[in-house]
């Protein structure tokens, strides 16, 4: 019952431009339309992150990603086959997206989200959603709702109810990052 309710105020939330605190495939994050430049521009300011540094993105699967990326390499199909557990990949372009989530050189960290709630989610919204840790920059990331700063929490316009009570420990997901030739470069393991 939960898990319904919060997707429904969830998709509220984001369809009129809202930040939503959520448990992802990995750590609890903040979360808005990844096409929403005022969202986006709300992130930043809760976070007080500077606006130079880009912002990952969820996407619920392959067709999804070929909306938001320019001219996917071929190796990523493989890597995303193969990778049992989550994996942030920065491609060398991203399309369609508000101003800040793209860094300065237009590359884009997308993850293709498999957990249950944020794979409904996502499909549901039928948009990216973004996913930046629930945490003021600079300050470590909670590693579950329990460690999450009150003014964060009081930042939002929706908290999930869903997994507050995990007390499990979780870790950001390794980062790669590949360029159109293939190559690849590990930037956060």
């Amino acid at each position: 019952m939960i898990f319904d309710e919060d997707i429904k105020n969830s998709i509220i939330t984001l369809r009129s431009g809202g930040i939503i605190l959520y448990p992802t495939d990995t750590i609890w994050g903040l979360g808005c339309d990844a096409t929403s430049s005022s969202a986006v521009e709300r992130i930043f300011k809760i976070k007080s992150r500077n606006e130079n540094k880009s912002l990952i993105i969820l996407v619920d699967g392959e067709q999804m990603l070929e909306r938001y990326v320019k001219d996917i390499p071929e190796i990523i199909f493989e890597l995303v086959s193969v990778s049992d557990d989550p994996l942030t990949i920065i491609y060398p372009k991203g399309k369609n997206l508000a101003p800040g989530v793209c860094s300065e050189d237009g590359s884009i960290g997308i993850r293709i989200c498999r957990d249950e709630f944020c794979s409904e989610l996502i499909t549901r919204f039928r948009k990216p959603i973004v996913s930046t840790s629930a945490n003021f920059s600079g300050k470590p990331s909670p590693e579950n709702f329990s460690e999450i700063d009150k003014p964060v929490i009081d930042s939002v316009d929706y908290v999930v109810k869903y997994r507050q009570n995990d007390r499990g420990k979780y870790s950001a997901s390794p980062v790669i990052k590949v360029e159109q030739d293939g190559s690849i470069k590990i930037i956060r393991k």
